[in-house]
């Protein structure tokens, strides 16, 4: 029996499972695939919080290699210039890379770090009781004290909990292909629509290249068939150009939708990723909010499994349910922007659009909850404002920074002494620059409390 079994090897379920056993907590990551990491790659950004996320646990600088580009500048519905550079973050960046690479390099943590990994692994069932849950699969049971849904969209695990996914699809019959071109794209993110017509081309590096392509005008289910000449021509009449497509190695339709289960929690089960939500893959915020529903749950079952109180994990759905709204309502907003039809709508979007972004308040709040640096949780009644914000980053006395202290999973406290009668455990970090009152920092990043300095 497990402390904890997570099903899913995605990303997040690799990042979620990392950090658990690397906190000494018995992990089973089950996983239906046979144990190959796939070319296909949904995802090809990944944002400044996440790569912060990633530096807390050492991973950024191997994510960061494996990146084609680093973009400081997005442009949006061809007019709409968005500026990373400014962002308060050693990643004021977009960092290009296909999704494989991240799960890659989070499979190497999971398992140095000892989880125990099973492919082929279909779940069919799911029971809990008040001791733990029973997962069923194909080969037999395993049981374990909590269990983690990171199964994606199609998520056997909400389905076993008679969870709903309330919400809608947004695009239909959307076009992928992974294709060669003759001729290379001058931007490394490529996307426009034109009228009734939508493209996208990123690169995976290695000579090949996505494309996702869409005919509002042509609705088809996906299981259609689908060949390279319908993806040139809409590619073509979106961008001008196909860049001379040819050779695909794979082709598929498919349907985004924007969805949220109404609960992240269900007893003894959660919910994270794509499990939890959908949206469509404007803004490419898919792969790093799933990442971060991780980084906020880890250390919140490792506590309660060392004995804190089971009702810190209820702080899971309230912290992170809010956020996953707000990542799908700026999604939304994007992608609808992008789609506009009617020729005045579009032509108001490329006037207005690029005057209101340069006001500098819609900016941060756009650069921010783009990039995740700007999610903060809500701060709990009678503490101080301060509580539940992301914690910068900033340089400790000794030479290092405070996401090197977190490594390990660590509660930090930043200033000189710990506060008379604190008994939790904790790192204490001096700044190099004083600091008005002791601040406790989260494993994730975010302030835990602050304390007075006159206590």
């Amino acid at each position: 029996m497990s402390d904890v079994i997570v099903v899913g090897a995605g990303p997040t379920g690799l990042l979620l499972a990392g950090d658990l056993a690397e906190a000494g907590v018995s992990v089973t990551l089950l996983e239906k695939r046979d144990g190959k990491i796939s070319n296909l790659s949904r995802a090809f950004v990944v944002h400044a919080r996440t790569l912060e996320m990633l530096d807390a646990r050492g991973l950024a600088e191997k994510v960061d290699q494996t990146g084609v580009s680093r973009l400081a500048d997005a442009r949006l519905f061809g007019r709409v210039d968005v500026n990373l550079g400014r962002l308060p973050s050693r990643f004021p960046y977009l960092l290009v890379t296909a999704q494989y690479n991240v799960e890659r390099v989070l499979l190497e943590r999971a398992v140095a770090a000892g989880v125990d990994i099973v492919y082929d692994a279909k779940v069919t069932d799911v029971r809990q009781d008040t001791a733990g849950v029973s997962v069923d699969t194909r080969e037999g049971t395993h049981r374990a004290a909590y269990l983690v849904g990171t199964d994606g969209f199609h998520s056997t695990v909400r389905q076993a909990l008679g969870l709903p996914f309330p919400g809608k699809s947004v695009l239909k019959s959307i076009m992928l292909a992974d294709v060669r071109l003759r001729e290379t794209p001058p931007e490394t993110l490529t996307v426009n629509g034109f009228g009734t017509e939508f493209a996208f081309i990123a690169p995976f590096g290695d000579g090949w290249w996505r494309v996702l392509a869409w005919d509002r005008l042509r609705q088809l289910p996906d299981d259609a068939p689908l060949d390279l000449d319908e993806i040139r021509a809409v590619t073509k009449r979106a961008l001008g150009t196909d860049f001379g497509m040819h050779d695909a190695r794979w082709m598929s339709r498919f349907h985004s939708d924007e969805r949220q289960a109404p609960r992240y929690r269900v007893g003894r089960v959660f919910l994270a990723g794509d499990a939890a939500h959908v949206h469509s893959p404007a803004g490419g915020m898919g792969m790093n909010t799933g990442l971060q529903d991780a980084a906020n749950l880890s250390w919140k079952l490792a506590a309660v499994l060392r004995g804190e109180p089971e009702s810190l994990l209820d702080t899971y759905q309230t912290e992170r349910h809010l956020v996953g709204k707000q990542v799908l309502r700026l999604s939304g907003t994007i992608i609808r922007m992008a789609m506009l039809r009617p020729r005045i709508a579009r032509a108001l979007r490329g006037l207005l659009g690029p005057a209101v972004v340069r006001v500098p308040a819609v900016h941060r709040r756009l650069t921010g909850q783009l990039s995740g640096v700007g999610f903060r949780y809500r701060a709990p009644r009678g503490e101080h404002k301060l509580v539940g914000a992301r914690m910068p980053d900033i340089p400790l006395a000794d030479g290092t920074r405070l996401y090197e202290a977190l490594r390990g999973g660590r509660f930090v406290l930043v200033g000189d002494t710990k506060p008379d009668g604190w008994t939790g455990e904790m790192h204490l970090a001096e700044p190099a620059e004083p600091v008005d009152r002791p601040i406790l920092v989260r494993p994730d990043g975010y302030i835990a409390k602050v304390f007075d300095p006159h206590r």
